[in-house]
């Protein structure tokens, strides 16, 4: 039902017939076909009919006749300044129609539509399934067509809802593999798949702020074992994991997918290992993906520090602001020997600035106000991508983008995982590169801690709290986690550190997943003297108004803790060095 052919209907585009619904803030198809040539037109407005049905209301002749001649695509008929009203009432929630027994037409005149930036729907995340909003309302076969678009992969153990209440952390990776049209020419025509570009799109359990972590694709690391599906018989098989050695450079984080037969869900298990973050979906695109999207949102803007010209990319442009599409947007995200060092992690700061422009793109545009153009991108993702078997449809697509909308956009930041040259490799032949044991840990501890990286929300610094003289604090210590012996090392340790009073108090059979500090009313300075000790989270604070007056505090350890001294909390700073950067700035590649 291609809307260049099969799929239209009387010459109309099917796109041309959606129209704004107010009650239901999405856009609808307007079934009703266009009036004869000379015929006066009618007026159509939605409501629910015996057989859940569009239902049009009484015609209503105009007093002005449409003009004999040719008619273009999607005329009217009416006067020229005249105005089309709005369709009231409620739209079918899917292909199966309304609630009949929901409410009568309204004959009020609907609401005016919000603005690109102000609608409900916000497009803020990178991947292509955020694109993939309500556009495709009240048109069954157009529905129909977008969910014939996408391929799945079941990932073995996952079957995760399209939408979760807590953390949800979204596996978008690009692959090398040179199928669809136009791309055989691009290096290894043979390659089987690799994970060439991933990031890991991981939204706060508030959705205030969003992070997506690029993980190098030349990074040194372990690929555990993974369960594939056989296509033939359905039965699941086991692909042996790879252990990193990195005097041989083996294996490639990129091997994860594609090498050995492996699929997303190899990956899926290999960033759970390498972050420590629980994967929610997965969504993998091809090359075509980049061309596709970049056209059809009409052009992403970039910015060049300096002339490139890149005879492996193809791309070619002088220093400035441009706006590329299809073939040009992917050599300009394929660059990376023009650019930087010439690395893969210099690639990655360029195609950060074109996926944070793509969202720049896609929110200030009128994308969200043209609902021909807004199909014409969820027809686009569509085509290219490959998602797990728990958002293989658009109404789950949907509902995963209105949830991943509600992150503004100046709160998203790209950052590179942190890594270092291999050692292994001698100088002057460096190829590959390791995890930065150093910086790498902040980082993902404050992923893990739903840290924003652009600290949209004020935190309580330690030094403004008001603190007990260490001499004055009375605490006991439990043991809930796996650490033998963390007791008594703690209460050891915050008496070292000056504290009146810590002893050991035993065992916590219950074994919490987190650390906790119990105490009084009249003891919070006193908690808030320990809490910066441990490096307590503000969350591990919970007092207690039950608790008897003059009783020493009650401090938890739960399964994260590790040792004394050892800040729980995530941290609240990026380390320096590690390449970051903002969805909502443009920075010009060099």
């Amino acid at each position: 039902m291609d809307t260049r052919g099969r799929g239209q209907a009387g010459e109309v585009d099917p796109a041309d017939q959606w129209v704004y619904n107010p009650n239901t803030g999405s856009y609808e198809m307007r079934l009703q076909p266009p009036a004869p040539r000379g015929a006066p037109r009618q007026e159509t407005s939605y409501g629910h009919g015996t057989h859940g049905t569009a239902r049009p209301t009484v015609p209503r002749q105009r007093e002005t006749a449409a003009p004999p001649g040719p008619r273009r695509r999607g005329d009217t008929g009416a006067p020229p300044g005249s105005r089309r009203r709005r369709p009231e009432g409620l739209q079918p929630d899917g292909p199966d129609g309304p609630d009949r027994d929901g409410p009568r037409p309204s004959r009020r005149r609907g609401k005016a539509p919000q603005s690109g930036k102000r609608k409900a729907l916000k497009i803020t995340a990178i991947t292509l399934g955020v694109v993939l909003v309500a556009g495709a309302g009240g048109a069954y076969y157009l529905w129909q067509r977008l969910n014939g678009n996408i391929g799945s992969t079941e990932v073995y153990g996952e079957d995760n809802s399209a939408v979760t209440k807590g953390p949800v952390n979204i596996l978008v990776m690009g692959t090398d593999k040179r199928s669809g049209k136009g791309n055989e020419s691009y290096g290894d025509k043979n390659s089987v798949g690799h994970a060439d570009t991933t990031l890991l799109f991981h939204v706060a359990e508030d959705r205030s702020n969003a992070t997506v972590l690029s993980i190098p694709r030349d990074m040194i690391t372990d690929i555990p074992d993974c369960k594939i599906k056989d296509e033939e018989t359905g039965d699941w098989k086991t692909v042996p994991g790879t252990p990193a050695d990195y005097g041989n450079s083996t294996p490639r984080f990129n091997e994860s997918l594609g090498q050995s037969g492996r699929d997303a869900g190899c990956t899926w298990k290999t960033v759970e290992k390498i972050t420590g973050l629980q994967v929610t979906h997965f969504m993998l695109a091809d090359f075509n993906a980049v061309k596709e999207l970049s056209t059809a949102v009409g052009g992403v803007e970039v910015c060049l520090a300096k002339p490139i010209n890149d005879e492996k990319s193809h791309l070619n442009l002088p220093a400035g602001k441009h706006t590329v599409q299809g073939e040009q947007a992917l050599a300009f995200v394929r660059t990376r020997h023009s650019v930087g060092f010439g690395s893969d992690l210099s690639r990655i700061e360029i195609q950060q600035q074109f996926l944070g422009s793509l969202i720049r793109e896609m929110k200030s545009g009128d994308t969200l106000t043209n609902p021909k153009k807004l199909f014409k991108l969820a027809d686009a993702a569509t085509k290219s991508l490959t998602v797990d078997s728990g958002i293989d449809d658009i109404n789950s697509l949907k509902k995963l983008a209105q949830d991943l909308g509600k992150v503004p956009q100046k709160n998203i930041t790209f950052i590179t995982l942190p890594v270092l040259d291999n050692p292994e490799e001698p100088e002057g032949g460096k190829a590959t590169v390791v995890i930065d044991e150093a910086k790498a840990p902040p980082v993902l501890k404050m992923m893990q801690g739903d840290v924003s990286f652009t600290e949209v929300k004020k935190k309580e610094k330690a030094a403004a709290a008001k603190k007990a003289d260490p001499a004055d604090v009375s605490v006991k210590v439990q043991n809930g986690g796996d650490v033998p012996g963390a007791a008594t090392d703690t209460a050891d340790w915050l008496l070292d550190k000056g504290v009146g009073s810590a002893e050991q108090a035993g065992n916590d059979p219950e074994k919490p997943a987190k650390t906790t500090l119990t105490y009084a009313p009249d003891q919070q300075s006193q908690a808030n003297t320990v809490a910066a000790l441990m490096g307590l989270p503000k969350s591990a604070l919970k007092k207690d108004a039950e608790a008897p007056a003059g009783e020493p505090m009650l401090l938890t350890l739960g399964a994260d803790f590790t040792a004394p001294g050892t800040p729980i909390a995530a941290p609240d700073k990026v380390p320096d060095g590690v390449q970051q950067a903002n969805a909502n700035e443009q920075k010009c590649a060099k």
